[in-house]
């Protein structure tokens, strides 16, 4: 990364362009606010955003610091989470699905899985759009989003926009990173 004002700062606007995403399918909900979540990371990626789950895979294969992929991570914790206590304001609606949707996380092997799998996906969207195609983008997010997979990012916007806290995220940060890294080892050139 060229300096660590330019990491917080992309690292800002990935959260803020994955909080659009989150907010409308807090809105919307199935089957249109899956799809329009895709914009998020369309956005991330077309402007060359710092996402956690977005860099975790490429730590090695693009060099990444792991100090630098930290900051990343806790600055899109932290923004993710103030721009969910924004929305929290806006829409009682919205404000009250994001209270059930952080009540129902609970610490367990198959929220664990669940997070490992948005993980993969996460990291093939990625991957294809690095060669040349948004397809992954455009397939994959809605894919984890209907599947109920784990997104440690769109979940603490969605924390933040419930004014709660789960210490579930702890596990779908650590399970979107063993997927990421699970699906680059898989696929690596020995």
């Amino acid at each position: 990364m060229k300096n660590k004002s330019e990491l917080i700062r992309k690292s800002i606007g990935a959260a803020l362009l994955i909080s659009l995403g989150d907010y409308a399918l807090l809105k919307l909900g199935n089957p249109i606010g899956p799809i329009i979540f895709a914009l998020g990371l369309l956005g991330v990626c077309y402007m060359g955003q710092n996402l956690f789950t977005g860099k975790c895979g490429f730590l090695f294969q693009d060099k990444i610091k792991f100090s630098d992929l930290m900051i990343i991570l806790v600055v899109n914790l932290i923004a993710g989470y103030l721009i969910g206590l924004v929305f929290s304001t806006l829409d009682a609606d919205v404000y009250k699905v994001a209270v059930e949707k952080t009540l129902s996380w609970k610490i367990s092997i198959p929220f664990f899985v669940k997070s490992v799998l948005c993980g993969i996906i996460m990291y093939i969207a990625v991957y294809m759009f690095k060669k040349g195609t948004p397809l992954g983008i455009i397939y994959g997010i809605p894919l984890f989003i209907f599947c109920g997979f784990q997104h440690c990012i769109a979940n603490i916007i969605t924390m933040g926009t419930s004014r709660m806290f789960s210490a579930s995220i702890i596990i779908c940060i650590l399970g979107n990173f063993a997927g990421s890294l699970l699906m680059w080892y898989i696929s690596k050139d020995k």
